[in-house]
């Protein structure tokens, strides 16, 4: 296994682990799903095992209970929506400075309103029937 690859697994689960999971406490999210691709860096036992005590069946993943296949940019709504979306609006006024990049993302991702990310459900769903 590459060192990179290592490293992308123990970030990502030292990320899910310290923070995302704890965020997650903060709020009510008994029916939230959890979606990722498949790719080998973000499906590693350990990694699967902690998303599926934290998530149960409602882990959307590659040896998830909800398969998924890897590097699908096009099913993925972070990869077809989200990160453009945001790169665009956090790079509008070209940043200057690691505070100044660090402000505009902060303000986009506050901004973004669930009426939006329905309609990019709403477009995901559609595209679920062409496979």
């Amino acid at each position: 296994m590459k060192a990179t690859m290592l490293q992308s697994m123990v970030i990502g689960r030292a990320m899910i682990t310290n923070f995302f999971i704890p965020e997650l406490n903060n709020h009510d999210v008994q029916e939230l799903w959890f979606q990722q691709d498949g790719a080998t860096c973000h499906t590693a036992r350990a990694t699967i095992d902690l998303l599926k005590d934290t998530f149960g069946d409602r882990l959307i993943s590659r040896f998830g209970p909800v398969n998924w296949p890897p590097r699908s940019c096009d099913l993925t709504p972070l990869d077809f929506f989200l990160w453009g979306y945001v790169k665009s609006l956090v790079y509008a006024d070209k940043p200057q400075t690691l505070d100044h990049l660090e402000d505009n993302i902060r303000r986009v991702i506050a901004d973004i309103r669930p009426q939006m990310l329905e309609k990019v459900i709403e477009n995901w769903t559609s595209r679920l029937d062409y496979i």
